[in-house]
């Protein structure tokens, strides 16, 4: 990790962490920290009837529970987001707990603007537009992949235009983490793949960053090591406490590297797939990363080669370009280990539209960390090729 004399960079994390097994029943201590009294829970159906975590955490919160609102869906809808709002202030809501994946976070994240700020959800469209912390905020995560629970973006899908909204500002991410690998157990392997790939994805992205910073690096590099070594073992053993919790640190880590740097065109492509085809977002990252390291090996092998060494490779009497595509065909063999779809004409992406999606590409807010330039259709029409 090398910088030069001109670095320069900004480095804002305030989400406190509570980590461990029954971390869960920390609950409502931690909400009367942020002086929260009267909490609203948002989850999704399956989580809440399928499983106890949803009972765990109201049985926590006990007398601060004033409802649970169980109508989350994948990719935060901005029309759920408003009715969610609108339910939680009539209940008298001073306070939000997300219970979930990425979805339930992002969602609480949209409905805590609604609740402060008033309007609907697109309304607050943008980059730090907000001037006033939002309505506290507790999430638990209950996948190891998004980092949705310390990061300042929150992605929602606008139904109508089968395109994803972006939001980022500083005072949407969590006031607190509750990260309680019990709550993890109950997700299946497919799942638990794709939310670490997702994960692997905003690690090996905020390295390769045009915004890559110390801090960032340190936290990208520490999650890729702890997914290369325990993603292989929570897929053989999905009842491994160890590798589940190691996941959800890992989750974390990368939440904050690229929290501080951003992503890039892996991401890009991921929401435009998602958007328009409905492909899981872990999936799609999964599917994309691979050809976006080799796309920018030539400019980014020594980086490269350091993630090859993170992930376990064994670099030793190796050039530095062959390191870097040691790192791409790990990637690649860990999605085809984890029995994802690994091309995106398997995720019933259309061929014939993949122009279409490269120039959606362009717009999409991610692109603008790409290390390697690639705001230009053809280059990202390349990748998309690459990975059909």
């Amino acid at each position: 990790m090398s910088y030069g004399a001109d670095l320069s960079f900004g480095w804002y994390q305030p989400t406190r962490i509570v980590f461990g097994v029954g971390a869960v029943k920390e609950t409502g201590l931690e909400l009367k920290r942020l002086g929260v009294e009267r909490a609203a829970v948002l989850t999704d159906r399956v989580l809440r009837e399928r499983t106890d975590v949803v009972a765990k955490v109201e049985r926590a919160l006990g007398g601060r529970l004033v409802g649970i609102f169980d109508g989350v869906v994948a990719d935060s809808p901005a029309e759920v987001i408003d009715r969610a709002a609108t339910w939680a202030r009539e209940r008298g809501a001073d306070g939000l707990v997300s219970v979930g994946g990425g979805s339930a976070i992002d969602t609480a994240k949209g409905v805590a603007m609604v609740l402060t700020e008033g309007g609907a959800i697109r309304d607050h469209q943008g980059s730090q537009r907000l001037t006033r912390r939002q309505t506290p905020h507790l999430a638990i995560p209950t996948t190891a992949g998004t980092g949705s629970e310390v990061s300042m973006y929150s992605v929602v899908l606008d139904e109508t235009a089968h395109e994803k909204m972006h939001f980022a500002d500083e005072r949407i991410i969590p006031d607190t983490a509750l990260l309680d690998p019990e709550l993890t157990l109950d997700m299946p392997a497919w799942l638990t793949a794709a939310t670490a790939l997702d994960a692997l994805t905003h690690a090996i992205e905020a390295y390769l960053s045009i915004a890559r910073q110390p801090l960032a690096d340190a936290a990208a590099l520490g999650a890729i090591r702890l997914l290369g070594r325990y993603l292989p073992e929570a897929l053989a053993d999905g009842n491994s406490i160890l590798a589940r919790g190691q996941l959800l640190l890992a989750a974390n880590l990368a939440g904050q590297a690229f929290n501080g740097s951003g992503v890039g065109l892996a991401h890009a492509m991921a929401h435009v797939i998602g958007a328009r085809y409905h492909v899981h977002h872990g999936t799609a990252n999964a599917i994309c990363l691979p050809h976006v390291m080799r796309w920018c090996a030539d400019e980014f092998a020594p980086r490269l080669a350091e993630i090859a060494v993170a992930l376990g490779e064994s670099v030793a009497g190796v050039s530095t370009d062959q390191a870097a595509g040691r790192a791409a065909d790990r990637v690649a063999a860990l999605v085809r280990k984890s029995g994802l779809p690994t091309r995106l004409a398997e995720v019933q992406v259309p061929e014939a539209e993949l122009r279409a999606c490269a120039v959606a590409s362009l717009s999409d807010g991610a692109i603008v960390y790409s290390g390697k330039f690639a705001a230009d259709e053809e280059l990202v029409l390349s990748v998309y090729r690459a990975a059909f």
